[in-house]
């Protein structure tokens, strides 16, 4: 970790904008600004956002509580290109002159093809979405050309190697997925290696699946006597070479207080640490979970025809599973579903599931969920 590809990236945690924190359907800008300025204070300098994270909301809290509050020599911003948000070639200028208009900046330091996968890759190549990239960042509109990835190995060995002047990876890596046959997110790590490209990391914590841990799971990483669920996550992932930057989906000013607390001064984990975290995986396995990181790409990227709060659904049935917390039988009924469809009206349409980065049966699980709360 310590030979950095990107001087300019300071630390290893980067501010990942998509979980902001909420006041009802509005960012709560007052606690981001707090949480933006305390970041930057520690030293740190990374944010990443996209222009589908928070319905568009997103992209306007960079300007408001970031770009309008400090020098744009302080920090590196991070925005990505999106397929639903473009359908030919000439769609994909004027949507990034319209994100950085958004951001309020001038330029980003890194833009990502967001999401790639095998059938969104032949989008972006069709509409030459990676070459006009490219051409941006030779106008000085974009310093650094990326790609976020969400499929198996040998997929991004093939992007990789038809497109070998991208410039980092961003992958899903947590001690979960790291062996998980549906993720691979070691072997996708290995790919990246193998052509050399430094990597940033998302879902370090899974969508907070490593925070909130069963008791049993909780009480091995708390007889380390050390620090908290999240910091074994995001350590794990840092320490780990071509670890370029950690990124942190922080909803509120105590996350962010703890997580710059350990990563000022980052130190990867010892062998117990080590051995800790992967017995914390092997009690995981032994759950019946759903392996949900609540991204939303469901339901804002690709609405749900039966406006079915899927991820809302899949939380509420770990919870029941993991805790036994008969609460979330209430939680279905006067929370998920007033005012939205329930599991058992999923018309089988599959959308969902052709943008679920985890690969998720949804359909199915959707049915697994209506057996539950609807007996």
């Amino acid at each position: 970790m310590d030979k950095r590809v990107f001087p300019e990236m300071k630390k290893h945690l980067g501010f990942g904008m998509m979980r902001l924190p909420m006041i009802g359907s509005e960012v709560d800008t007052e606690q981001v600004k707090k949480m933006v300025d305390l970041f930057l204070e520690k030293g740190f300098n990374y944010f990443d956002t996209a222009h589908g994270y928070i319905d568009g909301k997103s992209e306007l809290a960079i300007r408001t509580c970031l770009s309008e509050r400090h020098k744009r020599e302080e920090f590196l911003l991070t925005d990505k290109l999106t397929s639903p948000y473009f359908k030919t070639e000439a769609d994909i200028r004027p949507f990034f002159m319209s994100q950085l208009e958004a951001c309020g900046v001038d330029y980003f330091d890194f833009y990502l093809m967001h999401s790639q996968n095998a059938s969104n890759f032949q989008h972006f190549k069709k509409c030459r979405a990676y070459e006009t990239a490219f051409e941006l960042k030779k106008e000085g509109k974009i310093r650094h050309v990326g790609l976020s990835f969400h499929d198996r190995a040998h997929v991004l060995d093939e992007i990789l190697t038809e497109y070998p002047d991208i410039e980092i990876v961003q992958i899903q890596f947590n001690y979960l997925d790291y062996d998980d046959e549906a993720i691979e997110s070691k072997k996708v790590y290995d790919v990246a290696r193998k052509h050399n490209k430094p990597l940033l990391v998302m879902e370090p914590v899974k969508g907070g699946s490593l925070v909130n841990l069963p008791d049993e799971a909780d009480k091995v990483l708390k007889d380390l006597n050390g620090g908290s669920n999240a910091s074994y996550a995001i350590r794990f992932a840092a320490s780990f070479e071509g670890m370029e930057m950690i990124l942190s989906g922080m909803s509120n000013l105590s996350q962010l207080e703890d997580n710059v607390s350990y990563m000022a001064d980052f130190k990867p984990l010892t062998e117990d640490e080590f051995d800790a975290v992967w017995k914390v995986r092997d009690i995981f396995k032994s759950l019946d979970t759903i392996p949900c990181t609540g991204c939303r790409y469901c339901i804002e990227e690709n609405h749900c025809p039966m406006d079915i709060l899927i991820p809302g659904m899949f939380t509420c049935m770990n919870k029941k599973m993991m805790f036994h917390n008969w609460n979330q039988n209430f939680y279905y009924e006067d929370v998920l579903t007033v005012n939205h469809g329930k599991a058992s009206e999923c018309i089988g349409c599959g959308a969902c599931e052709r943008v679920c980065p985890q690969h998720l049966p949804i359909r199915k699980l959707l049915k697994d969920v209506a057996s539950e709360f609807e007996r």
